[in-house]
């Protein structure tokens, strides 16, 4: 397995945070709304996310990728809204990890590299800059926070079949931090389907730890969470999408 100093030997390569922001998803819990583009406060969801984004300065470049038909949609966006950073816009696929991989070649190469989902438009320059950190130190890293709630895995007939001591458990998060050539292999390496880049990169050997995410990096999923999201963006500082 490949050192985090061996990982880190990458030449010449954009040393700053590249970030595949991933909206490509089909909203299938949204009602019949596209929540990438759903009005918050005047702008599309996915722009709050690219806004913030952008205003990181952890973040060097940004790869947005969304549906196939919303190519078009997604650049006239980025325009009229000048979002800066924003190096391309491509199209997703079929899977989670094939959109990914379509972002990871359109942003190219570079040191560092953050797979962010569109819908978590609270994004702070806190975890950005905790989440560049550990990409430093570890290679792999991935945004979480502690459950609150006690777990309960439930078997057939709704019998509840074990507690999970709750002090071991962490709800994942974005943005999930690599080194870009690390990702990349695991991404060419995959023979599965995988619903998230860090449990690919497992699948290699190689340790992913976590780093403290935000409880409020919601990831908007059904319309009851747009409204939640609308009432955060709307604090003080929170809907220019700055970031400090």
């Amino acid at each position: 397995m490949e050192t985090s100093q061996e990982l880190q030997q990458t030449g010449s390569v954009d040393a700053g945070l590249g970030v595949v922001v991933v909206a490509a998803g089909r909203s299938t819990r949204m009602g019949g709304t596209d929540k990438t583009f759903a009005d918050v406060h005047g702008r599309p969801l996915v722009a709050h996310t690219l806004r913030r984004l952008a205003g990181s300065r952890s973040v060097t470049r940004i790869a947005l990728v969304v549906a196939d038909d919303a190519v078009a949609r997604a650049e006239a966006m980025i325009a009229e809204c000048r979002i800066d950073k924003v190096v391309a816009v491509c199209a997703g696929g079929a899977r989670r990890q094939d959109s990914v991989y379509a972002g990871l070649l359109a942003l190219g190469d570079c040191q560092w590299v953050a797979v962010h989902d569109g819908a978590r438009p609270c994004i702070t320059g806190d975890v950005m800059e905790r989440g560049l950190a550990a990409a430093r130190r570890w290679s792999a890293a991935v945004a979480a926070v502690p459950v609150k709630d006690t777990i309960k895995v439930v078997g057939d007939d709704d019998v509840v079949a074990s507690t999970p001591e709750r002090s071991t458990l962490w709800a994942a998060q974005t943005p999930q931090v690599f080194d870009y050539r690390l990702l990349m292999r695991a991404h060419r390496s995959a023979t599965a389907d995988y619903t998230d880049d860090a449990t690919m990169v497992e699948a290699l050997g190689h340790a992913v730890r976590v780093f403290m995410g935000s409880y409020e990096n919601l990831k908007v999923t059904t319309p009851e969470d747009l409204v939640f999201v609308s009432q955060l963006l709307a604090e003080p500082d929170g809907n220019d999408g700055k970031i400090p």
